[in-house]
């Protein structure tokens, strides 16, 4: 079930001004909210309306496993992967908590996971492959694995309810992947790109920080966001990729969680600049991640996010604990009185008492 589309024909600058005056009409001191009133303002031109109300908002986690793993670039064994999906489906994980606490329906997609599931409710399989090839060998993705992938992403959320989608992931490795895109789409050393992931020691990050450039000398003629997408993995972050890019085209609201999410909206972005538009004006930032690089990414995007927790789980939690202030803010903007309607004098009034 798709969502019904937003008009089309809105007169952008027009809708900001009618946001801007509703806003600055609410029975507060002007910008006396202050980043929520940006916020709420974001909310009104993506959903293309002064009365905002966010629908049925979807969590959708994609997992997969990297071949770039068994390199050691990770402080956690490649099972983990799918032992975190099941506890997701179990609702034992921080992001199954978040869901269940905001009232979010939440999606667990198998995009290249290795592991066989057995269906159940509240998993979607797209496996494109049980898991990426070794980045460091070769591509981690072949071509026409990447297009599939970020094919399935689009279906998987022109196929959701709603008008708001909170992107999450999972897949053991996914950090070097989201630094290798960082650094070959931006052009930073890949040593400001990296970080420590699932908690790599000095030795750890030393080691995995000469993997990655090893990983980007050996795909050196890689340079479209394609081309880089498929040279770097993973699927799940091809699938966020093309899920956000049918999000945007959607009209919903995009909520992106940290690093690896980030990671996808960068490689969306740059597709969307090669088309003459953006994406990143559909994306609402949930936080600032402690990962080294995620303050790069977020630079490039010119993006500010909501929060600044030292977060770096992942799965998404980042996106849902910045829920509330996202439904606040529509909620603000929508049920919050005027001056006139509530028969509250406004500063200007004052002055008739002089």
């Amino acid at each position: 079930m798709s969502i019904t589309s937003a008009p089309t024909d809105v007169d952008t600058a027009a809708l900001r001004a009618r946001l801007r005056q509703r806003i600055d009409q609410k029975t507060k001191p002007l910008g006396s909210l202050g980043r929520i009133e940006a916020l709420a303002l974001q909310i009104g031109l993506i959903l293309r309306t002064e009365q905002p109300v966010l629908l049925q908002p979807q969590m959708v986690v994609f997992a997969g496993d990297h071949g770039l793993a068994a390199r050691g670039v990770s402080a956690y064994p490649p099972d983990v992967t799918w032992q975190m999906v099941q506890n997701f489906l179990a609702g034992g994980a921080a992001i199954s908590v978040l869901a269940r606490q905001h009232g979010l329906a939440l999606t667990v997609v198998d995009a290249g996971v290795r592991h066989d599931f057995e269906p159940r409710s509240g998993l979607l399989i797209r496996k494109i492959a049980p898991g990426t090839a070794d980045a460091l060998a070769g591509p981690a993705m072949s071509d026409v694995q990447c297009a599939h992938a970020v094919r399935v992403g689009r279906e998987v959320v022109h196929e959701l309810p709603g008008n708001v989608l909170l992107l999450g992931e999972m897949g053991i490795g996914n950090t070097s992947s989201a630094a290798l895109l960082l650094a070959r789409l931006t052009g930073e050393p890949i040593e400001r790109c990296t970080g420590r992931g699932t908690g790599l020691d000095d030795k750890g990050l030393a080691h995995k920080l000469s993997v990655l450039s090893g990983v980007l000398a050996t795909h050196q003629s890689a340079e479209t966001p394609l081309q880089a997408l498929a040279a770097f993995g993973g699927f799940e972050i091809a699938m966020l990729v093309g899920a956000v890019l049918q999000a945007a085209e959607e009209r919903r609201l995009v909520v992106v969680d940290g690093f690896i999410t980030g990671a996808a909206v960068l490689v969306a972005q740059r597709i969307a600049e090669g088309e003459g538009h953006s994406i990143v004006e559909s994306c609402v930032f949930a936080h600032r991640s402690d990962e080294a690089g995620h303050t790069l990414m977020l630079c490039d995007l010119g993006a500010s996010p909501l929060l600044d927790l030292g977060l770096r789980l992942g799965e998404g939690s980042g996106a849902a604990l910045a829920w509330p202030l996202i439904d606040s803010a529509a909620r603000l903007l929508c049920d919050m009185a005027s001056f006139e309607s509530a028969g509250v004098a406004t500063a200007a009034d004052s002055s008739l008492l002089d």
